[in-house]
């Protein structure tokens, strides 16, 4: 049923891709540049940069978190998107803030786009959250000093030694990036007073002071392998640099080796190893992420000590797939993907001319806001969307811009919209002829759902133009469902109607059929060339109807003629005083006190089916059906009655033969004998052929007189039709006698006295006997013939 609905509507529907040629999006809308995140000086000056591609007259503006922004004498909005922040303040007078985070908004006639977000902060240096702490070490050790600070932007540390800068340039002191001062082979010389110093936009800061004490060496002395210091777990985003810190004592001292825990390679590009055994790895990416192991190793030995951090590099979103801009007619879907890809996960929000777009009703968000569909377009529709993907790494957006196609003319919405429940499992919709611009509708969609079920759970079925009523079926019973109704042109669909919902009947409400009659079949046959007989038969699927309603009409006509109203036993009628040269639709209804049913429609060329007609006249199907049922019952009962009378007929034959062959047996038997005495075998005497009939004598008869011989000359009559043996004798039969003197009359009533098992009838229509005993064959050893 599904497939069916899905052809119909395709069909439908087909005569829509002409509208849709030579469609194009237009000009887009779009940015070029979009503002950056920026860490602002105090009461310096501050620009952000936007440009934006399309249509002109194009309109900017800007908005901090999410209020839009007014020009004054701090701000100026330049003619290219951009704007210029004249003083930068984290805190004004009035309490408010420069900070914050700002989009720019660009809006031409097609639409309206929001750049990504551009975090402004002001730059600053908070106090130091971790000091360096004094040291006391052995000569040829190793020591380490450590501060933290925050700022922004990220403050770079430098170490000064008694009041100096330290030496970078001698390769025992490591300063890594994190701040940390490493000194390895410790000497005398390195006591002093160490001092921790922080600087960026914001400002200058010096840590407290600690000092560095060495006291006497004791080398000589085994000392098992420590790590003072292992990796901390980090939290990178995708380009910077990891600095994963190792720092081992012992004596010897100890070798500094680096693994990755799931046992992957660490690699070599990007990888460098600081002082003794620190690893640094610039510009992470996302692969880089995983659990390294520091390892401390005593030279020619297994034994080790180990350490391990975490290292997690984050990605900002970035698209995979954006959404991109399309065109639909009125009435139809539109979908929308945007794929993004990023560490962590990156969230997707959907966009509508700037606004965040909430689902519901025709508008569906699925598959984690990926997938943006809007069912049953309309103008309102018909705006740019924005796919926003943001983790916390970033953030990124991409625009698409639905444009819906409103060609002129389109049919008005359909009206009185109406669903009655006919049975458990059947509604009948019903709807009114749009007001406006009829003329080209080409057809209906009645879209179905049920209630309770999401808008996508629709399905549809395509309607007639001349049917302004559909029985849906194979619904549930005692369920809600909703339906509407569109109908469509060759350029495009109306507004969706008012929708109608009605529930089915439960199974204990139908006890009666109370539905509308199912269509009836039609038939139509041209009578000449101007009438045309029209035959239909009632449907017994659905519904008791009380009559029909005919309708016909030219073609090219709006107006049908009729309807032709009949009572239920009727089912044919002539249509008369027709164009001989003009093609009409027939269409035929059953209806009862619920309503009308759906018609059935057949067309008829009066012009191809005469000029047919000339070569195959008509026929009445219903006579020609009749006469050939006629012509086949007298053909069987011929058949019957020939096979009777062949049975018949081989019934006497076989009485009549058996008959004459018991006789003549008799006659052979009887006359032997006295030939041997009277007279020679050949003598063809009257006395002999008597008593070979009958077993008397008879002196004096002669051959052609009296009973015997007449009963000669029907014995040589028979025996001329049913030959023998040359020598007269009939072997095989004389042992079925019961007496062989018996006398053997011939006359009409005669009956074979051989027993109803001695014969049978075989399938070629002949005669055969059972096979007698040995000593009754022939010389020739063959059975006598019958």
């Amino acid at each position: 049923m599904a497939t069916r609905r899905r052809c119909l509507l395709s069909r439908l529907l087909g005569l829509l891709l002409s509208a849709l040629v030579g469609v194009t999006c237009g000009s887009e809308l779009s940015f070029t540049l979009e503002p950056s995140d920026i860490i602002a000086v105090q009461e310096q000056p501050l620009m952000l940069h936007c440009q934006v591609d399309g249509i002109p007259p194009i309109t900017t503006q800007w908005r901090r978190n999410g209020a839009p922004l007014s020009e004054d004498h701090n701000y100026a909005m330049f003619a290219n998107g951009s704007l210029l922040i004249g003083r930068f303040q984290q805190t004004k007078s009035d309490g408010s803030s420069d900070e914050g985070d700002y989009e720019c908004v660009a809006q031409n006639s097609f639409g309206l786009v929001v750049s990504r977000k551009a975090r402004v902060q002001a730059a600053t240096m908070a106090e130091f959250h971790v000091q360096p702490q004094s040291v006391r070490a052995e000569e040829a050790g190793a020591c380490r000093f450590q501060c933290q600070i925050h700022g922004l932007p990220e403050p770079v540390i430098s170490w000064e030694k008694d009041g100096r800068p330290v030496d970078t340039e001698d390769e025992r002191y490591t300063l890594l990036p994190t701040g940390v001062l490493q000194i390895t082979g410790l000497r005398a010389e390195d006591s002093g007073v160490f001092c921790c110093v922080a600087h960026n936009s914001a400002g200058v800061k010096h840590s407290a002071e600690a000092s560095l004490t060495i006291s006497g060496s004791q080398s000589s002395v085994y000392k098992e392998p420590v790590i003072l210091v292992g990796p901390e777990n980090l939290t990178l985003t995708v380009h910077q640099t990891a600095i994963l810190e190792c720092v081992a004592t012992g004596y010897p001292r100890p070798i500094v080796s680096w693994s990755r825990l799931d046992g992957r390679p660490i690699g070599v590009e990007g990888i460098q190893v600081l002082g003794t055994g620190n690893l640094m790895i610039s510009d992470v990416r996302v692969q880089h992420s995983g659990v390294y192991v520091c390892a401390a190793n005593k030279p020619g030995t297994r034994v080790r000590r180990t350490a391990q951090g975490r290292l997690v590099v984050q990605a900002p979103a970035e698209f995979v797939q954006p959404p991109q801009s399309i065109a639909r007619p009125v009435g139809t879907t539109a979908i929308f993907t945007c794929l993004a890809q990023g560490e962590p996960v990156p969230q997707l929000t959907w966009l509508k001319n700037g606004q965040i777009l909430e689902p519901g009703g025709h508008v569906k968000l699925r598959n984690n806001n990926s997938t943006l569909t809007i069912y049953g377009i309309s103008q309102e529709d018909e705006a740019i969307y924005q796919c926003i993907a943001e983790n916390s790494a970033g953030s990124t957006q991409a625009s698409a811009r639905l444009t819906v196609l409103w060609a002129d003319g389109l049919p008005g919405v359909p009206g009185s919209v109406r669903a009655d429940s006919l049975s458990p499992t059947a509604i009948q919709v019903s709807w009114k002829e749009p007001a406006q611009n009829t003329q080209d509708i080409i057809g209906y969609v009645l879209h179905i759902r049920k209630t309770a079920d999401p808008v996508e759970m629709e399905y549809q079925e395509a309607v007639s133009k001349s049917t302004l009523q559909q029985v849906v079926s194979d619904l549930e019973p005692s369920t809600s469902y909703t339906f509407y109704v569109k109908a469509y042109t060759s350029r495009g669909a109306s507004k969706p109607s008012e929708a109608a919902v009605e529930m089915t009947l439960g199974e204990g409400e139908y006890s009666v059929a109370i539905s509308v009659p199912a269509p009836p079949s039609l038939f139509t046959r041209v009578v000449n060339s101007t009438a045309v007989q029209a035959t239909w038969e009632p449907s017994g699927k659905l519904g008791q109807h009380d009559g029909y309603k005919l309708y016909y009409r030219k073609v090219h006509s709006v107006q049908f003629t009729g309807p032709l109203t009949f009572g239920r036993n009727i089912t044919q009628y002539n249509i008369t005083q027709l164009d001989p040269s003009l093609v009409y639709e027939v269409k035929v209804l059953a209806f009862n006190q619920h309503g009308d049913g759906n018609a059935t429609v057949r067309f008829v060329s009066m012009k191809e089916a005469m000029e047919r007609s000339v070569l195959s006249p008509p026929c009445d199907c219903v006579k020609e059906e009749q006469s050939k049922t006629s012509t086949t019952g007298i053909i069987i009962g011929i058949h019957i009655g020939v096979t009777c009378i062949i049975f018949c007929v081989l019934f006497l034959m076989f009485g009549y033969r058996g008959r004459l062959m018991m006789c003549k047996n008799v006659q052979d038997q009887l006359a032997t004998p006295q030939v041997a005495r009277s007279a020679p075998p050949d003598d063809p005497s009257p006395a002999h052929g008597a008593l070979a009939l009958n077993g008397v004598t008879r002196p004096g008869g002669d051959g052609g007189g009296g009973v015997a011989g007449k009963t000669r000359r029907d014995a040589n009559e028979l025996e001329r039709l049913f030959p023998g043996p040359s020598n007269g004798s009939r072997p095989g039969w004389g042992h079925t006698m019961e007496s062989t003197s018996a006398p053997c009359p011939l006359n009409e009533t005669q009956t074979s006295t051989l027993p109803p098992d001695e014969f049978s009838l075989v399938e070629e229509g002949e005669t055969q006997f059972r096979e007698p005993p040995a000593e009754g064959r022939g010389r020739d050893g063959q059975q006598g013939e019958g």
